[in-house]
């Protein structure tokens, strides 16, 4: 999804904006979603802020009759898949992500009728015509179980993440998986030199690194070696982040993730100098989604997300499949 992108200006919302977004909220029935990697102002006002699947499984179970999720486009979809009789808007439709996008349904029909009989294990960051040619959704916290419950004569095909899906089968020791070789362009881009400087100036810190990263083998790599002791080696999805950092012990913690990850960090727990691996890691369609954009939306009641009844049906099915393997935990 290509879009023209007007760059936030970074300016702080008056009390008067957030009056009025709260009002209208309010007004509309509606609960406020916020994803992890949104602007700190957005993620402040919101009324729960998390991963997407967890997000969507709110949305599912609220009273309220209209859900404004700020995030990216599948997001939003995969609300709208789980609570179909809700109205789901997204504040700035042009929200895109790499990620989702580098499968299509068409593309996922094809690599299938390759595969025969195989069992598709697809990632909660794609599209619903996507989930809806799956047999089992995943996130990153349980993508191993997903594949492990999987009888070993299958062949797995695994998608849409080439990093996540290299974690699977290293973890797995699985030969018959095979990869789509996709990625979310902000993740991919944390790469290993870069880990291995940060780690190497302050050797005291844990490593927080999500599986998507292009970094991650490097951080097992580090840990093999015992170059970074491997307790110190956390590869966590984003809402398994915030848990470890009210737990760590550690004072000082390098996160290798979209940098809108150490607003929530900070606020788990504060105590903790928590830095970014690489403090360019800023996904712009996430950050689409500015204070005037929420607001435009409540005002005018956009951008507002569709998905068809089959193609629901068909991806909510995959989505329960993998709730009923076990608890999805953290999500992307």
């Amino acid at each position: 999804m290509t879009a023209t992108l007007t760059p936030y200006s970074g300016v702080e919302p008056d009390a008067a904006w957030r009056d009025e977004v709260r009002r209208l909220v309010d007004q509309r029935d509606a609960v406020l979603l916020a994803h992890n990697y949104q602007l700190p102002e957005i993620q402040d006002i919101a009324d729960f802020t998390g991963d997407s699947l967890a997000l969507s499984r709110i949305a599912a179970e609220s009273s309220a009759s209209t859900i404004v999720f700020c995030g990216v486009h599948f997001m939003a979809e995969t609300a709208k898949i789980l609570a179909p009789e809700k109205t789901v808007l997204i504040p700035d439709e042009r929200a895109g992500c790499s990620l989702a996008d580098s499968i299509t349904g068409a593309d996922l029909r094809a690599w299938k009728a390759e595969h025969p009989g195989a069992v598709v294990v697809s990632y909660v960051n794609t599209t619903a015509e996507v989930k809806a040619e799956t047999d089992i959704c995943c996130t990153s916290s349980n993508a191993v179980d997903v594949v492990a419950s999987i009888p070993a004569d299958k062949e797995v095909l695994f998608c849409p993440d080439q990093f996540l899906g290299a974690h699977v089968k290293r973890v797995t020791g699985r030969d018959n998986i095979h990869i789509w070789a996709g990625e979310c362009h902000v993740h991919a881009a944390i790469n290993g030199p870069e880990l291995a400087e940060r780690a190497a100036a302050d050797p005291s810190a844990d490593l927080f690194v999500h599986p998507e990263c292009g970094c991650a083998t490097s951080a097992l790599y580090l840990a093999g070696e015992g170059i970074v002791p491997p307790e110190q080696v956390k590869i966590l999805s984003t809402g398994d982040m915030v848990k470890e950092a009210k737990a760590t012990n550690a004072t000082s913690v390098l996160v290798a993730t979209e940098i809108g990850m150490l607003h929530q960090l900070r606020r788990a727990a504060p105590e903790i100098d928590f830095r970014a691996v690489n403090d360019r890691a800023s996904c712009r369609y996430m950050k689409m989604i500015t204070p005037a954009a929420l607001l435009r939306g409540l005002r005018e009641n956009k951008d507002e997300v569709h998905v068809d009844l089959d193609t629901a049906a068909r991806a909510r099915a995959s989505v329960q499949r993998m709730i009923e393997i076990g608890q999805p935990g953290g999500g992307e």
